[in-house]
């Protein structure tokens, strides 16, 4: 077994539960990305995992998303290098897994925390959060989701929420599609196992096989467009404005654009 130091990894009952612990909030900074990656890679390599759950073991959040003082000061290629592993590593580590995953998204999402829950294939969520879109409000942009939410609940409602930033309740994304379900706070990780075990006791070679497909089946050119958004948002870390978002981030203020 790998070790981590950001996060829990522990197998249970042929379901491995991979929790972040990156106190305060998940920021996800290339450590805790790579380590969620590598934790991926784990689950694949071992027979004895049918299903995988990733979840918080913070108890502020699910994730905050990208740590931006990471990336304050930056240059695009910086800021290209972490994400190659957030969206690039993450996508292949999924597409490749081989088992089903499932979000349990315990805590509130913020941006690139949303973007760890919806790489997974399910999503259960608490009925009391909230994710939200906010990389517009300090000058960047929510660029992997230009391209899975339109898909998810309709370009309109999702240019609504890409651009404004305005959280969406866990309620309404349940109703949307957006996720699976959304349940009570105290019930998200049970439910999500309960889900894992229903996943774990099908046939592996069968999951392995079928899930292949399905994967390959709604592709639909995924690993293209987000390459393309990756490049904007590249060349958008480069701007005045992007640095004056993050530096007034920082200093708790609001940007001078």
């Amino acid at each position: 077994m790998g070790s981590f130091e950001l996060l829990h990894y522990e197998v249970t009952d042929r379901v491995a539960e991979i929790a972040m612990a990156r106190e305060p909030v998940n920021a996800i900074d290339m450590q805790l990305a790579e380590e969620v990656v590598a934790a991926y890679a784990e689950a694949k390599a071992d027979d004895e995992v049918r299903a995988v759950i990733l979840t918080s073991a913070c108890e502020r959040a699910f994730s905050a998303g990208m740590d931006l003082e990471m990336i304050l000061g930056g240059s695009g290629l910086d800021l290209r290098r972490f994400l190659e592993v957030l969206y690039f590593g993450m996508h292949d580590a999924q597409y490749r897994l081989g088992k089903p995953t499932i979000a349990a998204v315990n805590g509130p999402a913020r941006a690139a925390g949303v973007t760890l829950a919806v790489s997974c294939d399910t999503i259960i969520a608490a009925d009391d959060i909230d994710l939200a879109y906010p990389e517009i409000d300090v000058g960047l942009i929510p660029a992997m989701h230009f391209v899975h939410l339109p898909r998810q609940i309709g370009r309109h409602r999702a240019f609504e929420l890409l651009f404004s930033g305005l959280p969406i309740a866990a309620t309404e994304a349940a109703a949307r599609g957006l996720v699976n379900r959304a349940v009570p706070r105290g019930q998200v990780l049970d439910e999500a196992r309960a889900l894992a075990r229903n996943f774990a006791g099908k046939s592996p070679v069968v999951m392995k096989l079928a899930r292949d497909s399905f994967m390959r089946a709604n592709d639909n050119e995924y690993r293209r467009n987000i390459e393309n958004v990756v490049e904007t948002i590249c060349n958008i870390i480069e701007t005045d404005d992007a640095q004056e978002g993050l530096r007034a981030f920082n200093e708790k203020r609001r940007p001078d654009w």
